[in-house]
């Protein structure tokens, strides 16, 4: 004896009904997903901008550092005396070392937010969903 599909969707509703198992909405359900699907979208957009501005942060540091060294190797000058050059190669370490930790510092920055921002939206769509779930089993 072959059953239709038909038939088999009958008989599992009806056994639903004789357990009272609750309907289900599946536009609820579909709508959750498509909000899911859009934090996810929305994280990725995030990450991707951070990624951009680290590039871009990148790309000035070394614009800069590259600018100042060819600065100090214009404005080098061999003759003087012994400490007259220290004075000037400590000069250029010091602020070569301040750029350095200026820039780390800049960059982590930059990085965290970035971070921060992609995992709001994460946490955000959660806790809406958690809600969303509260809320359906909370009415019947």
């Amino acid at each position: 004896m072959t059953q239709t599909p038909q038939a088999m969707l009958d008989m599992f509703k009806k056994l639903g009904e004789d357990m009272k198992v609750p309907a289900v909405d599946m536009e609820k359900i579909v709508e959750h997903h498509r909000k899911n699907l859009e934090a996810l979208a929305a994280s990725g957009k995030a990450a991707a901008e951070g990624a951009t501005a680290v590039a871009a942060k990148q790309k000035e540091i070394v614009e800069t550092a590259v600018k100042e060294i060819q600065a100090a190797a214009e404005s080098f000058k061999l003759p003087g005396s012994a400490q007259e050059i220290m004075a000037a190669q400590t000069e250029f370490a010091k602020r070569a070392m301040e750029a350095a930790v200026k820039n780390t510092r800049d960059m982590a920055e930059l990085m965290q937010k970035s971070n921060a921002e992609a995992v709001r939206v994460i946490q955000d769509r959660m806790k809406e969903s958690f809600e969303e779930i509260r809320q359906n089993f909370t009415r019947r």
